[in-house]
């Protein structure tokens, strides 16, 4: 298991935000180990606010010490206000092979439920099977995971220090075949200059999931230079995912901008 650089401490951890998986949303690390080679929002927003210098401070984590001090203090204020919190927005709540960030994870979910405030994951790690555990966590929680191909050497060049992709979905599948709800975030999806590889195959792996998110690769970057179809090319992926979920009862969302004129 791998360590994180060291802790911080921070002076709030609910805050309001604009995406779909969440109203309110918590960050308990800075930084990400993952490594990821495609442009990283979370990355470039905490470079914009001086809060990491470059790409390498960045995949230091750095784990927020006073966490759970700070959801003891914030939940009570804002419970009547909260329909579910997103773990997480700028970071990742199951960090791969972090034990000390999975731990602090889990301990913040628990005591969100305690309160009857639900949570949504997303990770590029690997979901605990203990989630599964509805004493602890008896919310309709939904646990996701993040799954733009099959391919490992694809993952190995793009998402270097994440989990390896059966892995993450073996570990999802766990908790959906135990009865928790699920969902797969197909964001940014290749083009084919990226990676040759058929959608569908995709979708069947993550056919049992309760929900499925499809999202383009912004083409504004040296990374996916090459590619001049890629319009027409999302906008008939796009209704690839939207047949397949309509044929299979999944719930879908393609975001925004993926389909085009």
């Amino acid at each position: 298991m791998k360590k994180v650089a060291g802790s911080i401490q921070r002076k709030t951890m609910l805050y309001e935000t604009g995406v779909e998986y969440g109203d309110y949303t918590m960050n308990h690390v800075l930084g990400c180990a993952h490594g990821c080679k495609f442009p990283c929002y979370a990355y470039l927003q905490k470079k914009r606010f001086g809060q990491v210098s470059c790409y390498e401070e960045w995949c230091k984590p750095y784990l927020v010490s006073n966490t759970i001090q700070l959801l003891y203090k914030e939940i009570p204020k804002l419970k009547n206000k909260i329909e579910s919190v997103q773990l997480c927005f700028t970071t990742d709540p199951f960090m791969y092979e972090y034990d000390e960030i999975a731990k602090m994870s889990i301990e913040a979910i628990h005591l969100l439920n305690s309160y009857g405030i639900r949570c949504t994951v997303l990770t590029k790690g690997l979901l605990p099977i203990e989630l599964a555990d509805k004493k602890k966590y008896p919310l309709d929680n939904e646990y996701g995971i993040t799954l733009i191909s099959l391919d490992e050497a694809y993952r190995k060049k793009m998402e270097p220090a994440a989990a390896p992709y059966i892995e993450r979905l073996e570990a999802m599948k766990a908790l959906s075949e135990a009865g928790c709800r699920t969902w797969v975030s197909m964001e940014p999806y290749p083009t084919p200059n990226l990676i040759e590889q058929e959608l569908k195959n995709l979708l069947e792996a993550v056919s049992f999931t309760d929900r499925i998110i499809f999202g383009r690769t912004n083409y504004c970057t040296d990374v996916t230079k090459g590619y001049p179809q890629h319009k027409f090319f999302y906008n008939q992926k796009a209704k690839e995912v939207i047949n397949f979920c309509t044929e299979r009862n999944i719930a879908y969302h393609i975001k925004e901008k993926t389909v085009t004129e």
